[in-house]
């Protein structure tokens, strides 16, 4: 925050805060915490009339050590522009430190069950490490794969045992560790758009759907034999080394309507999948690999 921004806001809150108590003492009665009177306010509507009594002692009390309080705290605290307080307090540095309270509090819980193997997680006995693993993922997974991790457009379902990249144990952690960058290259500038065409029709019959009237098959099969498979295999049935999706099993990432289709194609395709190593301990990233886990193999 700029000096003048900082002078503008700690000149705006202790003017509010002096105004309030001036306010306050100002329009205070002479005869000190007179209770009754028998003057009003001179307002009369529908027979009833105000009395002008001040306001009772303990109520301007209290206004005034809200006043006090205020004043206090904004000395202690932060809130007057770039005043950082007396007492050099953050959000940030209590935020750090109840998240290093709570890694003492439940680091060895974690270390408990990372000397289980994910198989071994999968056992009734450990049903409450799974269960660990499984608010973790809703905490840090569930914005992209959905509560029940069974993914949307462009984020995969996570439940139906289709890999891109393997579904072992071991591939799943190196997943969450590393992350992944999905690539598909863009077609349409090599293909042009009867190409595109005809190669999305092509793709859809791989699936067992209809292909599209007017479009040419078997230059589409053609084209996808030339370009294609050196992703997603001779028999379109994609590669784990490479991230490249089956494309017989009517899966889809991107969704599988000839537009959909097409568009993947034409445009090309973009997935990312954030490494998760910097932001949860190796016990963590292995509950959440358990959990993950037992989604496809239940």
């Amino acid at each position: 925050m700029s000096a003048f921004w900082s002078a503008w806001v700690t000149v705006i809150t202790l003017a509010v805060i002096l105004g309030c108590a001036w306010l306050l003492f100002a329009t205070r009665k002479g005869e000190k915490f007179k209770e009754t009177t028998e003057e009003t306010v001179g307002h009369v509507y529908d027979g009833i009339e105000e009395f002008d009594n001040p306001l009772p002692q303990w109520w301007f009390y209290m206004f005034v050590a809200t006043v006090i309080f205020g004043l206090g705290y904004l000395m202690l605290y932060p809130g007057l522009g770039n005043f950082k307080g007396l007492l050099g307090w953050t959000s940030a540095n209590q935020w750090e430190q109840e998240m290093q309270h709570a890694e003492e509090v439940y680091r060895p819980v974690f270390a408990q069950y990372a000397t289980l193997s994910v198989e071994d997680l999968q056992k009734p006995e450990n049903a409450a490490g799974l269960k660990m693993g499984q608010r973790m993922f809703a905490n840090n997974c569930s914005v992209c794969h959905g509560a029940a991790g069974t993914g949307a457009i462009g984020f995969p379902n996570l439940t139906d045992n289709d890999w891109l990249y393997g579904g072992e144990p071991a591939t799943i952690k190196q997943t969450l560790v590393n992350g992944r960058n999905g690539g598909m290259p863009a077609w349409s500038a090599v293909l042009g758009e009867d190409g595109v065409r005809d190669v999305s029709s092509y793709v859809m019959t791989l699936s067992g759907q209809e292909a599209i009237p007017g479009t040419d098959i078997s230059n589409g099969e053609k084209q996808f034999q030339a370009l294609c498979t050196a992703c997603h295999g001779q028999d379109a049935k994609g590669m784990h080394a490479l991230g490249a999706p089956n494309l017989t099993d009517d899966i889809w990432l991107y969704g599988g309507s000839f537009k959909q289709i097409a568009h993947t194609i034409r445009a090309g395709r973009a997935g990312v999948m954030p490494a998760q190593k910097d932001l949860l301990s190796e016990d963590k990233i292995h509950l959440i690999t358990a959990y993950v886990y037992s989604l496809s193999n239940k």
